[in-house]
């Protein structure tokens, strides 16, 4: 569901000016530049070195190869010595993939000692980034820009987040939600123009009858449903709680069938993330809890109550996620409760059922428990803390115009003491640069209750994937101030309008 098989082309820009010789360096140089990123075990995608790239001719077919090779991710350029800029701007023009311009050299130090012209001419990326940086401005094309040596391990670590931003730009097109009835009644936040987000982000967003799905739960033999709950039953603790067991597996067999039946419909459609709603559930016995929580590990996405802009954020982030080292997980979010003493600040974070145990911190229990909402049988759902530590809380909102992410920053953190009566996984944060600003500056941007969250991106990543798609992005971080939040609010409606 998540691992992709992609690549990334380095073309290099260098002239004939120089001559042969020189070029035989350039080349050089970027082969063993290219050789180096590859075996320094940060990136999670291979680099594929391209020769130097000197003409109009040249620089266009290879950029046309680059959009039309499936397995290209995007292109890194590096001008090694001053490339004219005027002959990238034909294949610039035609390119349709992310774009990241490293601006690095060869040369770690300038050799004080041994420093002459012929040298001068050979490693002018400081000449020639500016020339090519030039006419990508004037020609208005979104890209990235890394500065810095590339065997510095900094360096490496953004041209990995880069690349996972730019699977999220290719993998955005190919997103397909299935809504399982519609939105909650008189809610507004999880509306969207369905039309704008196909044209903005490629995303396909179709609705199914809820009972179309149910079918395919029924379709499921005891068999599979058996085999699945011991599987279950493998996995996590069993937490009866005073309940007969034998009860108990069978409410939890529910959700094997709700499991097995709805990936057999996402994977027969090609749907990558899913949305429900309590208030429309069909002849299905259970709201899906602990199903969802497990099709969600798996990397799909979701929404509850038919926010299909969140599931498809989901889906997203797991995808621009993945491959990360000691990943500690994506997940649908919500949030509930605060805890409003002085010192103690945060923000209680669940959902009814629906979390994913991918940010579970320890041990991950299955209970049955009532839920008032849904009017169906108890539904078994897994319960557990999340993890500690940074992460990004995302909301993806219409505001009728135009499309904005709004980012915010937030510290994961334990809660004081245990909830021994709440049957729901939880989170618990503190969102940046403190709880009164970030909420204030949430509700100001117009951020919606349910969110898309990840310990393993960052907001730098959040937002060039943004930028890449052209819309509105407003990060919530350390900095914040709301005054200087309202006037950025105030200056992006004159830009995104």
């Amino acid at each position: 569901m998540v691992n992709k098989k992609y690549k990334f082309w380095f073309c290099t820009g260098s002239q004939e000016l120089y001559g042969e010789e020189c070029l035989a360096h350039v080349a050089e140089h970027s082969r063993i530049i290219v050789e180096e990123l590859n075996q320094s075990n940060r990136l999670p995608f291979e680099i594929v070195w391209k020769p130097t790239l000197i003409t109009n001719e040249l620089i266009r077919r290879t950029l046309n190869e680059a959009n039309m090779d499936e397995a290209c991710a995007g292109v890194i350029t590096w001008m090694h010595t001053f490339s004219p800029a005027k002959s990238w701007i034909l294949g610039l023009q035609e390119y349709r993939k992310p774009l990241l311009h490293f601006h690095t050299q060869f040369n770690q130090e300038i050799p004080y000692e041994s420093i002459d012209m012929e040298f001068m001419n050979e490693n002018q990326s400081a000449h020639g980034g500016r020339e090519y940086g030039h006419v990508v401005s004037r020609m208005g094309i979104e890209r990235k820009v890394i500065m810095g040596h590339w065997s510095d391990p900094k360096i490496q670590k953004r041209i990995a987040d880069w690349m996972r931003t730019a699977v999220g730009i290719m993998e955005s097109s190919h997103i397909r939600v299935a809504r399982v009835a519609d939105n909650m009644r008189n809610v507004a936040v999880t509306e969207g123009d369905k039309v704008e987000a196909q044209i903005k982000f490629g995303w396909e967003v179709d609705a199914y009858p809820v009972n179309e799905i149910a079918g395919y739960v029924e379709s499921v033999t005891p068999a599979e449903q058996k085999a699945l709950v011991e599987e279950y039953y493998s996995t996590y603790d069993i937490l009866l709680e005073g309940r007969d067991e034998q009860e108990f597996r069978r409410h939890v067999a529910v959700q094997a069938a709700i499991e097995i039946g709805f990936e057999r419909f996402l994977k027969e459609k090609n749907y990558h993330a899913i949305v429900t709603h309590f208030g429309d559930l069909g002849s299905l016995g259970q709201l899906p809890g602990l199903a969802i929580q497990r099709l969600m590990e798996k990397g799909y996405g979701f929404g509850a109550e038919g926010d299909w802009k969140t599931a498809a954020m989901v889906r997203l982030m797991k995808l621009m996620s993945s491959g990360t080292e000691n990943p500690k997980g994506t997940s649908f979010m919500e949030d509930y409760t605060y805890n409003l003493a002085a010192g103690k600040e945060g923000i209680l974070q669940a959902h009814m059922l629906e979390v994913c145990p991918s940010i579970a911190d320890g041990s991950i229990g299955i209970k049955v428990c009532p839920l008032t909402m849904g009017e169906r049988e108890d539904p078994a759902r897994l319960v557990f803390i999340a993890k500690t530590g940074p992460a990004v809380a995302v909301s993806l909102i219409d505001l009728g115009s135009r499309f904005r992410l709004i980012i915010n920053e937030v510290e994961c953190k334990k809660t004081e003491k245990p909830m021994p009566k709440l049957p729901v996984a939880t989170a618990f944060w503190t969102p940046k640069p403190d709880l009164a600003t970030g909420a204030e500056s949430w509700i100001l941007a117009g951020g919606a209750h349910h969110t898309a969250f990840s310990y393993d991106l960052t907001a730098e990543q959040l937002m060039d994937w943004a930028d890449a798609m052209g819309i509105e992005a407003v990060c919530i971080h350390d900095g914040t101030t709301i005054r200087g939040l309202k006037n950025e609010l105030r200056w992006n409606a004159a830009v995104y309008r």
